[in-house]
């Protein structure tokens, strides 16, 4: 009972769960978008107006090589840094954030965990045309809980960036690595 109270978890533990988290959120955008964009229409709807119309379209191809753009650009953004940081590409960062460094997994379980964050919200929206294009399987309007806690989401993990590299900085000044 008493090594269960005392157990520290591992900093690299969290690095790890931040990258599977991102692989599963990976996969997931990838199934939703390949299972839905099967259901859609030639011409997929975008935008509901106030009476419920859609009023914005666009070809279903169009749609679909769109995401894919948005969705490997946003990763490819997202990734850049814990890659480079992972391959020692960046001295620089190498040095800052060294191997074994606890800030250095807090920092890549960071990008990772954000980058399935983005990769979540991208399955959302997919996940939102589709409804909007079906709307007799499920409702447009379910989704306005995602779309405030998104956001809210997002803003908390920036927040939570700048937190650790406060507590970097303060380690750095205290002549800790």
């Amino acid at each position: 009972m008493g090594y269960i109270s005392t157990f520290n978890f591992p900093s690299f533990m969290y690095y790890r769960f931040g990258k599977a988290f991102y692989l599963v959120s990976v996969l997931i955008f990838v199934f939703f978008l390949l299972y839905f964009y099967s259901a859609l229409p030639e011409n997929v709807g975008l935008g509901l107006d106030n009476s419920g119309f859609i009023d914005r379209s666009w070809e279903k191809s169009t749609f679909f090589y769109a995401t894919v753009l948005a969705f490997v650009l946003l990763n490819a953004v997202t990734v850049f840094f814990p890659k480079s940081l992972e391959t020692k590409a960046s001295k620089k960062l190498h040095r800052l954030f060294p191997i074994g460094d606890p800030y250095r997994d807090y920092l890549l379980a960071w990008f990772y965990s954000f980058g399935a964050l983005i990769n979540a919200s991208l399955a959302v929206a997919v996940f939102y045309v589709h409804s909007i294009n079906n709307q007799e399987e499920i409702s447009a309007s379910l989704f306005n809980f995602w779309f405030y806690l998104i956001p809210i989401l997002l803003l908390v993990w920036v927040v939570g960036l700048f937190v650790l590299f406060v507590g970097k900085f303060k380690a750095v000044q205290q002549g800790q690595h």
